[in-house]
């Protein structure tokens, strides 16, 4: 893993990339100039103390959260002129695990699947550990399960752009192994991942942005 605060130059045009990007949260300025290029099997891991915007870059990212400042490139092209193209070519897993507690684990998958023409439910909860627990209501899995299947949305669909925000929260040691792996594999596969973790994952091919050094004050400095 490269140095901490290590943001490459957008020189590349194949994979994702953010020029100058700057956030707005209320009325306070969280970051700017923030810039990085990620190519297919690469992982950028977002550090910083909180509040320095990590799930802020992250929404960004997905397109759920707009731009102050700054463009965001896939392939070269401003993903501002297809939006959705660029909706469908991501996976996002945010802080809340967007788990439906009246449906069972499988009915939960199937109602994701429903909104991005994804399938393989079955498929899905066997990688997270999860195939005994499928006709179980949510409502009785516990919190790590209930990750664990907010996570299963990964395998759903194959999209090249993973976005997790503290994937292992919740996760115990044996959950955490399997997601790594499930990570790995993704690169391994030209995929590219963009996570904030507080857990070490040790990923190949990974560099690390510090978004303190984007912070408006540290610029100002």
């Amino acid at each position: 893993m490269s140095a901490p605060g290590f943001a490459p130059p957008t020189t590349s045009s194949t994979g994702l990339a953010a020029e100058a990007l700057a956030c707005l949260r209320g009325e306070r300025l969280v970051f700017e100039r923030l810039s990085f290029s990620l190519a297919p099997g690469e992982a950028l891991v977002l550090s910083g103390p909180n509040g320095s915007g990590k799930s802020s870059l992250l929404r960004q990212l997905a397109g759920l959260g707009p731009l102050h400042d700054g463009r965001l490139l896939w392939n070269g092209t401003p993903v501002d002129t297809d939006p959705e193209a660029h909706r469908a070519r991501l996976a996002y897993v945010g802080h809340q695990d967007a788990v439906k507690s009246v449906l069972t684990a499988r009915e939960n998958l199937t109602a994701w699947a429903s909104l991005g023409g994804g399938g393989g439910e079955d498929e899905a909860l066997a990688t997270m550990g999860l195939g005994a627990l499928a006709d179980v209501p949510a409502r009785f899995l516990s919190a790590g399960q209930r990750r664990r299947l907010g996570l299963a949305r990964l395998f759903l669909r194959p999209v090249p752009l993973w976005l997790l925000d503290e994937p292992t929260l919740g996760l115990d040691a044996a959950a955490q192994a399997g997601l790594k792996a499930a990570l790995a594999r993704h690169l391994e596969q030209r995929g590219m991942i963009a996570l904030a973790t507080h857990v070490p994952l040790s990923l190949a091919r990974s560099q690390e942005l510090d978004l303190a050094r984007f912070s408006p004050v540290r610029a100002a400095a």
